[in-house]
């Protein structure tokens, strides 16, 4: 199975964890709980009238968890490489080998630096618009990617944006994920029936 390995659990990375997980790809995040959403209050969330930060993660991880995808919380990514198969993600004494790697760590640009991703003159990391670094099948979103624009709702959009173009490349086409009422009745049949 695929896998894509996503080291950060704030709204980029969950988002992708969501949109990977949902669609058959195997999501595992690394996660040291440090996202700034523990200092926001969200009103301008489109869809959400007013939540807290810390309420807001721990819906998106368990929306994410109930799809499929894997937290590893707490659990600190200290190395990032390419592979001849992929990528070794290195979080504690375990490392973890991935066909795809998503960064959403916020501003923290470490991880993206030693792969070797291409930085903009601003010290942002250079994506296209499916969130790719330079690095083929690396991923780079949210804070890592834009000077200013640090938002829940773009960096979520971002994940998702990595994940749809991770599911593009796996599954050929133009990826979508979009239920409709019809197709939301089995997805939830399918998850009540995961959770017996």
């Amino acid at each position: 199975m695929t896998r894509v390995a996503i080291v950060g659990g704030g709204p980029a990375g969950l988002s992708t964890a969501l949109f990977a997980a949902k669609n058959g790809l195997e999501a595992v995040v690394f996660d040291t709980d440090g996202t700034w959403m523990h200092k926001a209050h969200l009103f301008n969330y489109p869809g959400v009238g007013s939540v807290d930060g810390s309420a807001f993660v721990q819906t998106a991880r368990q929306q994410a968890e109930d799809f499929g995808a894997e937290l590893h919380r707490d659990a600190e990514v200290t190395a990032v490489e390419s592979t001849d198969h992929g990528f070794a993600v290195t979080a504690g004494e375990d490392t973890h080998e991935a066909d795809y790697l998503v960064l959403a760590t916020g501003a923290n640009r470490d991880l993206a630096e030693s792969l070797g991703c291409d930085r903009r003159e601003d010290d942002t990391v250079d994506v296209d618009v499916t969130m790719e670094t330079s690095v083929e099948n690396a991923y780079a979103t949210g804070a890592m990617v834009r000077a200013e624009e640090w938002q829940a709702v773009i960096s979520a959009g971002d994940g998702a944006a990595a994940a749809l173009n991770i599911l593009t490349k796996e599954k050929g086409d133009h990826y979508h994920d979009f239920d409709t009422p019809d197709t939301a009745a089995a997805v939830f049949d399918d998850l009540r029936d995961d959770e017996a």
